[in-house]
């Protein structure tokens, strides 16, 4: 590591944690835009994304993960991959961990992950939500997930209030190496209109049912087509396993189905800054999470063990 800093910097940093930490919503704030999916509810994030900082003399290539958990199925199989394999993608390390609570078995999950792995890249624990702690609970907070990696930096934030973010950003930095940008200036994300149009509508999705039905849910792009500068027609397949799901999604006369429609709709157009017409349609397509041709089909990429 360089000590010139004068130079530019260019590098990944890993964003890694269990399910709804809010690692998507620390992200969009450190790149200053939404680019990510996010929902109250765990597990929205399944694939790697890419969320892109730069100004003029660093650019830091966020990879957001899906949260590391006990998996039940081959997607949770595909999705804990992908954490896992960006362990050693970046040149550090973020771990996003929730202050709301002590740490939970999947926090002792990452820890041991990262102690397995040789030669990782430098770690640096970002304690989320401290917004909705008292002092005392703060400390306590900070002594139980130090005692999980005591030789690492950790730094206390609020992805919701914005407390500490520009420390955290401070500290990265440096782990960057000395190299030209690998993104234009302008690019915030490498995810296209196409791919965050079906991550908004499981948005959608998650934000209104409630249990299992939302996490059985996969979103198939069909169409998206421009009509003129100003206009867009997007028609997409919801996924469930079972048929008492698709009853559940598509609601009573299509009460539910219109909701998530509605909901979606609006996000997409606050994206695109174009009215959009969005037809939903719902389709059973049995124990889809379970069946690697399904996965693969519907951009998981999971493969037999």
């Amino acid at each position: 590591m360089t000590e010139n800093n004068n130079e530019f910097r260019a590098g990944f940093v890993a964003v890694v944690g269990r399910p709804n930490v809010g690692k998507s919503t620390v992200m969009n704030r450190l790149v200053g835009q939404t680019i990510a999916a996010v929902s109250s509810k765990p597990q929205m994030t399944r694939k790697q994304q890419f969320g892109i900082y730069t100004d003029d003399q660093v650019q830091i290539v966020f990879i957001d993960t899906p949260g590391m958990h006990v998996a039940k199925h081959k997607l949770g199989d595909a999705m804990n991959q992908a954490a896992e394999i960006a362990l050693m993608d970046g040149d550090a390390i973020l771990w996003i961990v929730d202050g709301g609570l002590p740490p939970k078995p999947e926090d002792l999950l990452i820890a041991d992950r990262i102690h397995g792995l040789e030669n990782h890249p430098p770690l640096i624990m970002a304690l989320n939500k401290t917004d909705l702690l008292s002092n005392t609970e703060q400390e306590e907070r900070v002594q139980q997930f130090k005692n999980l990696m005591p030789d690492v930096p950790l730094i206390e934030i609020s992805a919701y209030s914005g407390e500490n973010l520009n420390v955290l950003m401070e500290t990265l930095i440096p782990y960057m190496p000395v190299g030209e940008p690998f993104y234009d200036k302008d690019q915030v994300t490498d995810f296209y209109e196409r791919d965050i149009t079906i991550e908004l509508i499981r948005q959608a999705v998650m934000e209104n049912l409630h249990d299992e039905v939302p996490h059985a849910v996969a979103v198939r792009l069909d169409e998206y087509a421009d009509r003129g500068e100003d206009k867009a027609y997007i028609s997409a397949t919801l996924f469930v396993e079972r048929d008492s799901q698709k009853g559940i999604l598509i609601g009573k006369s299509g009460s539910m189905i219109k909701e998530i429609g509605m909901l979606a709709r609006k996000e997409i157009e606050q994206l695109t800054g174009r009215q959009v017409f969005l037809d939903l349609r719902v389709k059973v397509h049995k124990n889809w999470r379970n069946n690697p041709d399904a996965l693969k089909l519907m951009g998981y990429g999971a493969h037999e063990d």
